[in-house]
């Protein structure tokens, strides 16, 4: 299933009071990883990926995303070749509401060269922050529909973040529990600890899963933001 990314997702801010200058809009970032892990899954056939990212934003925290990852060759039914590439799209609203920093959006996940891969699925969560640590929480709900075997699934997860400003390295955890077309209550999980390294980001994660067929990988990924 996935691999290169492109998205768009974040928010203008108003600039320096004496130039009403603001910044522009878009961000985003490419990077190389060892292996295209998808809540535990290798969708890159454990082999290296190419990934990039393009977020917009406008005022009060709408946005719109898309983002783009090689993937190993996946077809759908009756397909002589299959999509060597993930294409996903986003359009979403941040905001604060109840004391939490909240994100809900609709997602489409697309499958270039492939037919009848496709679906949609719509994505919320609720982040907190603890001055060096941030926790979320979310739910991925897809609907169900043809692609998914006239199923849908569910994801639930939490995930957390620690950035001690003194340390120059900064930590990652997240697990997972996922039930419907894609699994059957598979259990995923990942530690991951990153360094900036002048203008990019070096990350090492381990990844795992408790379903038939997974293996524990160590995942590296270089990325530069612009």
């Amino acid at each position: 299933m996935r691999h290169l990314l492109l998205a768009l997702a974040f928010a203008a801010t108003p600039a320096l009071a004496v130039c009403e200058e603001a910044e522009s809009p878009f961000s985003g970032s490419i990077a190389v990883v060892s292996d295209y892990r998808y809540r535990g899954y290798s969708l890159s056939d454990e082999q290296p990926a190419l990934q990039a990212e393009l977020t917009v934003t406008s005022p009060g925290g709408w946005y719109a995303d898309a983002w783009t990852s090689t993937i190993d060759e996946y077809a759908g039914p009756g397909d002589a070749h299959g999509a060597t590439v993930e294409l996903d799209f986003s359009f979403g609203r941040g905001f604060s509401a109840l004391g939490l920093d909240w994100d809900a959006a609709a997602a489409v996940y697309t499958y270039p060269g492939a037919s009848g891969l496709s679906f949609w699925e719509l994505p919320v969560s609720a982040s907190k922050i603890w001055g060096e640590l941030t926790g979320t929480a979310g739910f991925e709900y897809a609907p169900a529909q043809s692609a998914l075997g006239d199923e849908d699934n569910r994801y639930v997860y939490l995930a957390a973040d620690w950035a001690p400003e003194s340390w120059p390295v900064s930590l990652s955890a997240a697990i997972g529990l996922e039930d419907g077309a894609f699994a059957d209550n598979k259990l995923d999980w990942a530690l991951g600890v990153a360094r900036d390294i002048g203008p990019v980001s070096l990350q090492l994660q381990y990844v795992d899963a408790d379903a038939p067929g997974i293996d524990g990988a160590v995942v590296a990924s270089l990325t530069k933001a612009f």
